[in-house]
């Protein structure tokens, strides 16, 4: 039984390392802090295909290291950051979960369905977030009002509302827009585990309907969800192409660097198949 919140203790701090292709030893400060968030995001995508292949999403710290560091697959939300969280708190880092209210693509009331991440370095507090997926931060953001920051070719900036909400805001070639909205309260695992279970299991869930994988770089923002591949840029330009079940499994391997076993292909295509 793990003594720490985020079940640092348990992790292969070498493994995961590897994983992203970080050295160590490293000292529990904002360089480090970046550099393992920059490369989290590179090497780890955003995909829900446990959901698609109707298996559970499990968050203990031995199935997230089985999954994505050893079988070098991505997760979601919950999967990424709490995993960054269990490599963060073994290096020493102070961290802090929060509940946040995705905005983007509604202007409706969400529930509370995503993970976000508070942490401490030189100092300051940073909103940390390696599991939002295509319009994600690559870099931590300072955890100040009005706080903005370019990474590579795209901008963040935090503001505040009233009652002590924050949200996270992206600069698009239309202007600014919002991402998530989350408030002061702390979350905890167990929170997560509850937010989990809707978003793998409800009708209603975005993640329940369709195959939603995506991944973010410096210049390229790469998402698949249903059949469509779409490479967007910050200039606005975008392009896309309708992906056959066919497919599919060279473009998870060739675009996201996801490889299945031969079972998991099959299963996926058919559920593919059926669902676009």
């Amino acid at each position: 039984m793990s003594n720490s919140q985020w079940s640092g203790d348990e992790l292969d701090l070498d493994a995961y390392l590897d994983r992203i292709g970080l050295q160590g030893p490293l000292e529990p400060n904002l360089e480090t802090l970046r550099a393992m968030h920059r490369r989290h995001v590179a090497a780890i995508p955003f995909e829900n295909l446990e959901v698609q292949l109707g298996r559970p999403v499990l968050l203990d710290i031995k199935a997230l290291q089985d999954k994505m560091v050893a079988r070098r697959r991505g997760g979601y939300c919950y999967e990424q950051n709490s995993l960054f969280a269990a490599a963060l708190e073994r290096i020493g880092f102070s961290v802090t979960g929060l509940g946040a209210r995705v905005r983007a693509g509604s202007d409706g009331m969400r529930p509370v369905t995503h993970m976000t991440l508070k942490v401490a370095a030189d100092g300051e507090e940073w909103l940390c977030d390696v599991g939002f997926g295509g319009e994600g931060m690559l870099e931590p953001l300072p955890f100040r009002d009005g706080a903005e920051a370019r990474q590579g070719e795209w901008s963040f900036g935090l503001a505040r509302e009233e009652k002590g909400v924050h949200v996270l805001r992206t600069l698009r070639a239309d202007g600014w827009g919002d991402l998530y909205a989350f408030g002061p309260e702390d979350r905890f695992p167990v929170d997560y585990v509850v937010m989990n279970h809707y978003t793998s299991t409800h009708p209603r869930s975005p993640f329940v309907s369709r195959v939603i994988v995506q991944q973010t770089d410096s210049a390229v923002r790469r998402t698949l969800v249903g059949s469509m591949f779409v490479n967007t840029r910050a200039d606005g330009s975008v392009e896309q192409r309708v992906i056959g079940a066919g497919e599919l499994n060279e473009v998870l391997r060739s675009g996201f660097g996801i490889e299945l076993d031969e079972e998991e292909v099959a299963t996926l295509a058919r559920v593919y198949s059926s669902r676009t």
